[in-house]
């Protein structure tokens, strides 16, 4: 399963921090307006749990992609 998001796109040094509990790659945003970073990190917790993997391709002002596999 796929999920695209047409949005601002993750820059590529975040890329690899994004499934870290508590990461938000951008630090400007508190948490009256943004999220507290539990959410990809949690997302990727249910799907190792399941078996699964998670990836991104992300592309600054273009949007992201995540990919979800689950084994049958």
């Amino acid at each position: 399963m796929s999920i695209q998001y047409n949005g601002l796109g993750i820059d590529p040094e975040h890329l690899p921090h994004i499934f870290e509990r508590f990461y938000r790659s951008d630090t400007s945003r508190t948490r009256k307006y943004g999220g507290s970073g539990l959410g990809l990190a949690i997302t990727k917790s249910i799907v190792d749990a399941h078996k699964g993997s998670i990836e991104v391709s992300s592309e600054l002002g273009k949007g992201s992609k995540f990919t979800v596999t689950l084994s049958k």
